[in-house]
């Protein structure tokens, strides 16, 4: 099991693209490598990889179906506008992991915090990342792999009181907005003392 779990960690990789955006500042390459580099070690957490192979072996998807999963440095925005998390080329079994914006990083910070920031940061990871890897078995079922996406995620956390006045839920934060910029969620004050929190 322990060769396995090494074997998937192995194939995270941090990956720049061809050349950073246009108009972005030496800030702003320093904050995304940042970024990337906190994403990366998050995905490669023993504790991850081990719940990563209890999931692939439970949905039956070979590790070797995986050809690498590149934790993007810059983020990604489609043509409408909004942002990705992750997508996967099924054909290739490649893995791309997006990060925020900056600009998204810098609001919600001042309004929550960065360990919040953080926590946010690495279960949006974690999240995309599970569900890419079910695309490896259910490549057109977009249904299907949101619903088990969800379920993977949450069977992966754990309780975990808050300190703050108002209970927050990272769960509901990740899946349950529509918007791209999931900072309504805490100004509306969920309480959600029952929900699961990821450890990070």
């Amino acid at each position: 099991m322990l060769e396995k779990a090494q074997l998937l960690s192995g194939k995270i990789k941090i990956t720049a693209g061809p050349g950073k955006p246009e108009g972005f500042s030496q800030r702003h390459v320093g904050f995304y490598m940042n970024y990337s580099s906190f994403v990366f070690r998050t995905l490669r957490r023993p504790s991850f990889q081990r719940f990563l192979q209890w999931m692939l072996r439970r949905e039956r998807i070979e590790a070797q179906m995986v050809g690498a999963v590149d934790v993007k440095v810059f983020p990604f925005r489609r043509k409408n506008g909004k942002g990705l998390a992750g997508n996967c080329d099924t054909a290739r079994g490649k893995i791309r992991i997006y990060p925020k914006t900056m600009k998204f990083c810098r609001e919600f910070t001042q309004k929550f915090g960065k360990s919040t920031l953080l926590v946010y940061a690495g279960s949006r990871a974690r999240a995309a990342l599970i569900h890419e890897l079910l695309h490896l078995k259910y490549a057109t079922d977009e249904n299907r792999v949101r619903e088990l996406a969800k379920e993977y995620f949450f069977a992966f956390t754990r309780i975990k009181p808050s300190k703050a006045s108002e209970h927050f839920s990272i769960y509901t934060m990740v899946f349950k907005t529509k918007t791209d910029e999931p900072l309504q969620v805490f100004q509306k004050g969920i309480n959600v003392q029952d929900s699961k929190f990821i450890s990070i």
